[in-house]
């Protein structure tokens, strides 16, 4: 089955260690033959939220927002990469998912998550888990964290350690079983 994932990462700061992550999976994700496409908040601007996109008129999306809409709308699951800030998501990615709705519903997510230190990030994709399934977009029960970033992978995205190779096929084994699965649930139609 053709797929489209896309990867949306959640941080701006300019020595950002989380593209690693982001590129690893970009790279695992093609190796599988998987059509990925990155959101980064760097390059692609948003405001802060004061309208959702669905709250636009017609022609009057700023067209980032549409270029965003466009390529959520078009993907059947995402892969969000979280760094932790004060042991909660950071406020570029929270106002990034916070722009839109319905591009997510139905679709599965899977969370990575990533911080300088030992606690890998853990803290924040448990409440990005909360948001996830508030936003339609369940994420799957396996977490993907990931310590001590800055050390972690190699300047061409290779994880250092062979675990993460490892985990990573786990990973993205169950993430595209169920986004696979709710594929074909929704051509069938969905709930509402």
């Amino acid at each position: 089955m053709e797929l489209n994932i896309a990867i949306l990462y959640g941080s701006v700061r300019s020595e950002r260690q989380g593209i690693k992550a982001v590129n690893f999976f970009m790279k695992k994700l093609q190796e599988r033959k998987i059509k990925t496409s990155l959101i980064d908040p760097l390059e692609m601007k948003l405001p802060l939220l004061d309208k959702m996109y669905k709250e636009y008129q017609a022609g009057e999306v700023p067209p980032t927002m549409e270029a965003i809409s466009k390529v959520l709308s078009g993907a059947d699951g995402f892969i969000i990469v979280t760094g932790e800030y004060n042991h909660s998501i950071p406020p570029t990615l929270k106002n990034l998912l916070d722009h839109f709705q319905r591009e997510y519903f139905f679709k599965p997510s899977a969370i990575v998550s990533y911080s300088a230190g030992n606690y890998a990030g853990v803290r924040a994709a448990v409440h990005l888990r909360a948001i996830l399934g508030e936003l339609g977009t369940p994420s799957i029960s396996s977490m993907f964290p990931i310590a001590q970033i800055q050390n972690s992978f190699d300047e061409n995205e290779n994880a250092l350690d062979s675990f993460y190779e490892e985990r990573s096929k786990r990973f993205l084994d169950e993430f595209i079983w169920y986004t696979e699965a709710l594929k074909t649930a929704r051509i069938k139609g969905i709930p509402y």
